[in-house]
């Protein structure tokens, strides 16, 4: 992540999204679109991605054709992103996605480095995943020199969890018949 950092120079806002293929990162891709609607802005989608084994376990193996068939992968995740998150169509709004080597925090505060972008995060990854990893929404927003704007988690996350609880502990889920009185 070194280059030349970009300065308040009379460009064009930019919303920068988190992007990991996660309902949370979908959803903050859609937020990301009206946020970029609204303030007449370039919307940058990132996604960062790490050698296996991070960047100290490449250094003492490297590999560069397992680098870069990494960084592929990463760049055909972003593509398979926002084509779920689009389906296809054009957002609407000007698009330079972007797919940089490096842990997620750091990556993210490194493209969105001007005080007029704004950083759109939303939650990813599973619980356990969550325990393991640092919180991306709250490393950015103690460290962003940027608005940093955390899109809630979907209520369609929460209902997948639920029943993902549900069906590990063999417990009932209830029927379309039994939830439809609820409902009304």
């Amino acid at each position: 992540m070194h280059g030349n950092r970009r300065h308040d120079d009379g460009a064009a806002p930019r919303v920068v999204v988190g992007v990991s293929g996660s309902l949370g990162s979908l959803a903050a891709l859609h937020r990301g679109v009206a946020e970029a609607r609204d303030r007449g802005a370039v919307l940058v989608p990132v996604l960062a991605w790490e050698p296996p084994g991070g960047e100290h376990g490449y250094r003492r193996s490297p590999c560069p054709p397992l680098l870069a068939a990494v960084r592929e992968a990463a760049e055909r995740r972003l593509r398979d992103a926002l084509d779920a998150a689009f389906g296809g169509a054009d957002p609407g709004v000007p698009l330079s996605p972007v797919v940089v080597r490096g842990d997620t925090g750091p990556a993210l505060l490194h493209i969105a480095d001007r005080s007029d972008d704004l950083l759109v995060l939303g939650r990813s990854g599973g619980p356990l995943r969550r325990r393991l990893r640092r919180a991306v929404p709250a490393y950015c927003a103690r460290r962003a020199g940027c608005p940093v704007l955390t899109v809630p988690v979907p209520e369609l996350l929460h209902d997948l969890e639920a029943l993902h609880r549900h069906t590990r502990w063999h417990l009932a889920v209830a029927t379309e018949r039994e939830l439809a009185p609820m409902q009304r």
